[in-house]
């Protein structure tokens, strides 16, 4: 935790002191310090950035039950100079995202028992984040790995696609393959992205994609260079 608050502009309504206060709404706790009654949070649309706290003697108790990683609406009052929390209302954490967290955190896991674990929970959680690293996880050194990463990338279906779409181009044939057999396997909600990635595609990941959109049996309605133009696709 900082030393010192954070001097910030306009976390209030249109900024300046608000005698009456203002409700701090935060989507993560960053630390607790009871003993110094202060509280770091993070800020919603600041890019990750935090704020300093100071905790009013009447909300010391509400500070001792709130955790990291918790969510919070604050009621912030401005008294000289300072910034000062007067009372919380906590949001525990989803349980599903903290689980989600820590299985993101499992797929850099040394033993493969983990990181096939952590590929299969996340797949289940249909965990948007997990896109790359289960991306990540086709190329792993252990086979299962690699099949419930396959998997995984399955079930969260059409968010995995645009990732995917680059590696139709891999020089690595089994990367390839997956990747076309995921996309397929996905099924119609793959096939809005699919069309959506023609209008940037090189001659080369053009073709890949229209064999993939043959496979699955969609056919552009109209020419594939049309400038900045989403190609439409129909069933065959």
């Amino acid at each position: 935790m900082a030393d010192e608050p954070t001097r910030l502009i306009q976390i209030g309504p249109k900024g300046g002191e608000k005698k009456d206060g203002f409700n701090l709404v935060t989507e993560k706790v960053v630390a607790v310090n009871p003993e110094a009654k202060q509280l770091e949070v993070e800020l919603l649309a600041y890019d990750g950035k935090t704020v300093v706290l100071e905790v009013a003697e009447e909300a010391l108790e509400d500070l001792k039950k709130i955790k990291v990683g918790d969510g919070a609406t604050i009621r912030v009052v401005e008294e000289g100079g300072k910034r000062v929390a007067k009372s919380f209302r906590i949001r525990s954490k989803d349980p599903d995202t903290a689980k989600a967290d820590a299985m993101l955190a499992d797929l850099k896991d040394s033993h493969w028992l983990n990181r096939k674990y952590a590929v299969e929970i996340l797949g289940d959680l249909r965990e948007p984040r997990a896109v790359p690293p289960l991306i990540e996880a086709l190329t792993d050194e252990v086979g299962d790995v690699r099949q419930r990463a396959y998997d995984a990338l399955i079930k969260l279906g059409a968010i995995s696609v645009p990732p995917l779409i680059p590696l139709l181009v891999s020089e690595e044939d089994e990367l390839r393959q997956s990747a076309t057999e995921i996309m397929r396997k996905i099924g119609k909600p793959a096939v809005e992205p699919l069309a959506t990635a023609l209008a940037d595609a090189d001659d080369r990941l053009k073709s890949r994609i229209l064999k993939v959109l043959d496979r699955m049996g969609y056919k552009p309605k109209a020419k594939d260079n049309l400038p900045a133009e989403k190609a439409k696709v129909t069933s065959a």
